[in-house]
């Protein structure tokens, strides 16, 4: 039955579901319309929304371009690549090589998520070149799965937020510690059992797998570390662009900052950090200026669909608030909620608000100060009520397209190869989030 499950959602996905860029527009469409039939809106009010929202993202967008391009950069060291190819070495059989990337994936996303988006990537295409049998899209599908748990680890927007003074509900929460959230009962509980199932339903829907989509060889031929000139260098310019010396400087420069940053912040694993260390560390390891930059050349070219598509989200995130859609449905959870479901029904909402508004600070933001005082007049926890707000977002990520486009980026795959199989992990996923905000 599971085989047959997932082998349905998989052709459906390939057959019906566009490319990411379209799907962006389709949602655009949809929200445009739902503005004005199901909010009062004039069709004038959501072309303004829409426009003056359109480049709300453009921050985040460059950080997600950056991560992708330095984390490729960073992968493509001489001895990064050693390093997850040794890891690699651990799987040897398609069954290996799924868990493997999966407890990676998530590990790593449990400690950030950009790190954990790129490193799961990264790390699979060493794997399949250790284990050429398995199916790349399921050990892409695999690693994506382990985005679910980022809101529950240690780079979680939502309950950092809070944890942060001056934060926008502070005259209403305080500041809510970590203790009582990342830390709690219920979120190790989710944690946990996602580590423990994730690379078991992962396992299952290999088997729903026909076994048939292999890589492609060509796509995992490394472009060959071209040799400088074997000609002397008879220009100041040839001289600088292959100065080991200059690499040195400005890397050591670079990670000196990195090591002050921690030092002096903690461990706060934010976006912007973990773009400076890859970049820097990318440029040490690269040994010159002139190997760093041909490496940047290819990098660039997997950053196109965060670039074109991000704004459009940031677009859809303004009407949804803007025209009050976000509100509605927000209260429509809240009036049919109780002091025991109540969690639940919050993390539902901020599922499907998600699909919409796919940023966890940018969602928070929208829905923290609906759902947080209605939970207060009801006599739900806070602290869980953000928590369910945190992993409804994670939730419907796993069909989302948004998040999928730096993993998808360095994969060279598209959203429709994957996402057959994150269906199965999104019905899944359900069961566990649902225990923990309800009975733990």
């Amino acid at each position: 039955m599971f085989v047959s499950i997932t082998q349905f959602f998989d052709r459906m996905v390939q057959r019906y579901l566009p490319d990411a860029f379209l799907f962006a527009i389709i949602l655009t469409l949809v929200v445009f319309i739902g503005g004005i039939f199901m909010a009062d809106n004039t069709p004038l009010a959501m072309m303004q929304h829409w426009g003056d929202g359109f480049w709300d993202l453009l921050d985040f967008s460059m950080q997600m371009a950056l991560i992708v391009v330095t984390g490729y950069i960073l992968a493509n060291t001489p001895i990064v690549k050693s390093i997850l190819s040794r890891l690699a070495l651990f799987a040897h059989t398609p069954a290996q090589a799924i868990v493997l990337v999966t407890v990676v994936a998530t590990i790593a996303c449990l400690i950030n998520y950009g790190f954990g988006l790129v490193l799961g990537a990264l790390f699979a295409r060493h794997v399949v070149r250790n284990v050429p049998t398995v199916d790349f899209r399921l050990l892409i599908a695999s690693a994506y799965s382990g985005f679910i748990v980022w809101h529950g680890g240690l780079s979680g927007s939502v309950p950092l937020t809070i944890n942060t003074p001056g934060h926008f509900l502070e005259d209403m929460l305080g500041t809510i510690p970590i203790t009582e959230t990342i830390f709690s009962s219920y979120n190790i509980f989710i944690v946990v059992a996602f580590l423990i199932s994730l690379p078991l339903v992962n396992l299952l829907l290999l088997r729903g797998t026909d076994q048939t989509n292999k890589i492609d060889p060509s796509f995992l031929e490394e472009a060959a570390s071209r040799e400088d000139e074997s000609t002397p260098h008879q220009t100041p310019a040839d001289r600088l662009e292959n100065s080991q010396l200059i690499s040195m400087v400005i890397g050591f420069l670079g990670l000196g900052y990195v090591v002050y940053f921690f030092a002096t912040q903690g461990l706060d694993l934010n976006l912007n950090i973990v773009n400076f260390t890859f970049l820097f560390l990318g440029i040490l390891l690269h040994r010159t200026p002139r190997r760093y930059l041909r490496v940047v050349s290819d990098a660039v070219k997997n950053a196109g669909g965060i670039i074109i598509q991000f704004p459009f989200y940031a677009g859809i995130m303004g009407m949804m608030v803007e025209s009050g859609l976000s509100e509605q449905l927000s209260l429509f959870f809240i009036n049919i909620s109780t002091e025991v479901t109540y969690p639940l029904f919050a993390f539902l909402s901020a599922g499907i608000v998600n699909f919409f508004v796919p940023s966890g600070g940018g969602q928070w933001a929208v829905q923290g100060s609906i759902m947080i005082p209605a939970a207060l007049e009801i006599g739900v926890n806070p602290a869980r009520t953000a928590m369910a707000v945190a992993w409804g977002d994670a939730w419907t990520n796993m069909i989302q397209p948004f998040w999928t486009l730096p993993l998808l980026a360095i994969a060279g795959l598209k959203v429709r190869d994957i996402m057959g199989f994150c269906l199965v992990i999104l019905f899944w996923s359900l069961i566990p989030i649902s225990i923990g905000l309800l009975f733990i």
